[in-house]
């Protein structure tokens, strides 16, 4: 996962609405239909959000007859999310310099 794909992921999950979105897709697949029936938006409002998660890797498409469901890409949130922590505890655990010795006065 490089940089570039990080930063969309975090761009994904900036927005309340698509972080709903994922919360409902980690339950069950579900159209862009029944998305914007839960949300009380029209369709077009719910896919411009599930192009933004889908462009960051977070939801997968599955066609079902004439349907489209959308399901969560568990393993690439955990994954970016997991990248994240990594990142932001490294320098936690770098090791502290070595304290210098006293000068000595001449």
């Amino acid at each position: 996962m490089n940089v570039n794909h990080l930063d969309r992921v975090f761009h994904a999950l900036a927005s309340a609405p698509r972080r709903q979105i994922i919360a409902f897709l980690s339950q069950t697949a579900l159209s862009t239909t029944e998305l914007a029936g839960r949300f009380g938006v029209s369709p077009p409002a719910v896919s411009r959000h599930l192009s933004v998660l889908a462009n960051a890797g977070l939801v997968r498409t599955e066609r079902q007859g004439r349907r489209v469901l959308y399901r969560l890409e568990r393993d690439a949130l955990l994954e970016a999310l997991a990248r994240f922590a990594s990142e932001a505890d490294g320098p936690l655990r770098r090791e502290p310099p070595m304290p210098r010795a006293p000068r000595e006065a001449i």
